[in-house]
């Protein structure tokens, strides 16, 4: 079997990706927030990390240490921590990924539940499906008549 066509569990392909030396879904979710807390406040504190990670700040510490050695962030261990180019890069991918899906959920009528689905979801898409998402996205948002025809026939079958 061809290496796209080997069923893996999750666990697998978690294993698959630490063995490439990625970072893992929890990471992604570090550096997520400490981008989105650089453009808001323009300062990344652990303290505030942690907080909206809901997490102890030792917690939030270590995995600023582990993103540290990969080359993401600069920090010290409970004091201001500073995205480097890779990070920046990284994080602003990881806010936009979020978007999209988070965009495409809300487009196909979810209505409950679509932070912890975008979050369980976002770390599993390679960049491709991702872009193709995006693409979808517009595509649904140039095309009203599209959305129309769509929502039209999921009430329908929402009824029945």
């Amino acid at each position: 079997m061809g290496k796209d066509k080997e069923f893996r569990t999750i666990r697998g392909y978690e294993l698959l990706r630490q063995k490439h030396n990625l970072i893992t879904p929890s990471m992604e979710d570090y550096l997520e927030m400490a981008y989105r807390i650089y453009q808001q406040t323009g300062c990344i504190r652990i303290g505030d990390l942690a907080s909206r990670l809901n997490v102890r700040p030792p917690s939030a510490s270590r995995m600023v240490q582990k993103l540290a050695r990969k080359g993401y962030l600069i920090g010290e261990k409970y004091g201001v921590i500073e995205l480097t180019k890779q990070g920046t890069e990284y994080g602003s991918y990881l806010v936009t990924r979020h978007a999209i899906i988070e965009h495409f959920l809300k487009l196909i009528g979810v209505t409950r539940g679509i932070l912890e689905q975008t979050e369980k979801i976002e770390h599993y898409l390679q960049p491709e499906t991702v872009e193709k998402l995006s693409m979808f996205n517009d595509f649904a948002e140039n095309n009203p008549q599209w959305q129309k025809a769509f929502h039209a026939y999921r009430q329908g079958l929402e009824r029945n």
